[in-house]
């Protein structure tokens, strides 16, 4: 097996910034035409000497229009799936089938699929991930220094934190309005009392 290659993070967001238009067309929804999403994947892996049967490519067929921001974003991350560093590394197959059908969701929902060619921010969240998503970090950087500097770019980490922090804020609006309800209730009742 071979070692795995750590990229200079440049390279990849070069690439990523040099996306060919192609890339950003309308995909095929239902029977709207545009890009076949799903055969774009099936060569991308075949061309790095992994098959992917039926079943892997069904995420990618059929969806709503709901979804069309997503199939952008995975003709997005095929382009940069499509570059040297991970062209020979067929072993990363089920890791980059699993963050084309699962990381790419939550991508789509955090920014649009543009973003992740024209912002630099965004740019970088999309390689840092897919190398995160293959054991590898960017080169001259430890595991540990790529990782949080993952967690500190990520659209998806901040809406998370976002949401945590909604949950906490309202728990805590919860609590004080008990703890209010219950010293007006002893208040009452100590009234009643005296």
């Amino acid at each position: 097996m071979k070692k795995p290659t750590s990229p200079t993070l440049e390279s990849l967001t070069r690439r990523l910034a040099d996306l060919p238009s192609d890339f950003l067309q309308e995909p095929m929804l239902g029977k709207t035409p545009g890009v076949h999403t799903a055969a774009l994947v099936r060569d991308v892996f075949e061309g790095f000497g992994a098959s992917l049967d039926a079943a892997d490519l069904a995420a990618f067929e059929g969806l709503p229009k709901s979804d069309r921001n997503v199939l952008i974003l995975v003709a997005v991350s095929l382009w940069l799936m499509a570059s040297e560093c991970f062209s020979a590394r067929a072993e990363d197959r089920d890791a980059l089938l699993n963050f084309l059908q699962g990381d790419i969701a939550a991508l789509a929902k955090s920014a649009p699929a543009l973003a992740y060619h024209a912002n630099d921010e965004r740019r970088e969240e999309l390689a840092r991930l897919m190398l995160a998503r293959t054991g590898r970090h960017p080169e001259g950087e430890s595991k540990a220094v790529a990782q949080d500097r993952l967690s500190a770019i990520s659209g998806v980490e901040r809406a998370r934190l976002i949401a945590a922090s909604r949950v906490a804020e309202q728990r805590a609006r919860e609590i004080r309005e008990a703890l209010i309800k219950k010293a007006a209730e002893e208040s009452a009742d100590k009234w009643t009392r005296e």
